[in-house]
């Protein structure tokens, strides 16, 4: 699996992806924020893994499962201009839909996949190309441009995984942030 983010792409988290949701949910908790997801490729998949964590009640709020081009548009607010430019399978679409999803579901925090798992190209994309995004409270959207190889239930796999990881970095960096800030900057 490589990654496009920002610098070298890593997310730096070890571990399962159960163990990952679990932290990610406890850290949700502990700042008293909530999560939605919306799902293209993974079709519920990344909330059944977030909801497989014992008390995922107390921050996950739902999920949206937008398959359709059409879902991203009219439910998840995905500028339509844009999906028909570029297609459902791209990042300011993933980023779009992580956005609307907190929207629509009332979350502080959003995640969302879109991409295609196969087994033929979408969208003039090859198979195994898939971007995940995350949208924290600002409603600033930052997201990951995957490259993924193996079957059908590989890629969808490894995009959830690759989802819950960009979602603990991105909770772990805005902790550390609002950490800095409260203590003048130091």
């Amino acid at each position: 699996m490589t990654g496009e983010h920002g610098g070298n792409g890593e997310i730096g988290v070890t571990g399962g992806v159960g163990g990952v949701a679990a932290e990610a949910l406890g850290l949700l908790e502990g700042h008293g924020e909530t999560i939605a997801v919306a799902e293209s490729l993974t079709g519920g998949l990344l909330a059944a893994e977030l909801t497989a964590v014992p008390g995922a009640s107390r921050s996950f709020r739902g999920s949206v499962t937008a398959y359709a081009t059409g879902l991203k548009r009219d439910l998840l607010g995905v500028d339509g201009a844009l999906l028909d430019a570029r297609g459902a399978v791209d990042a300011e679409v993933a980023r779009q839909m992580a956005q609307g999803v907190r929207r629509v579901l009332g979350a502080d925090w959003g995640v969302a996949t879109t991409g295609v798992a196969g087994p033929t190209p979408q969208d003039g994309q090859p198979v195994g190309t898939v971007h995940v995004a995350v949208a924290g409270p600002s409603g600033a959207a930052t997201g990951m441009a995957l490259r993924l190889a193996g079957d059908r239930a590989g890629i969808r796999g490894q995009t959830v995984e690759a989802a819950v990881k960009l979602l603990l970095r991105e909770l772990i960096a805005t902790a550390r942030a609002q950490d800095t800030e409260q203590r003048g900057g130091i």
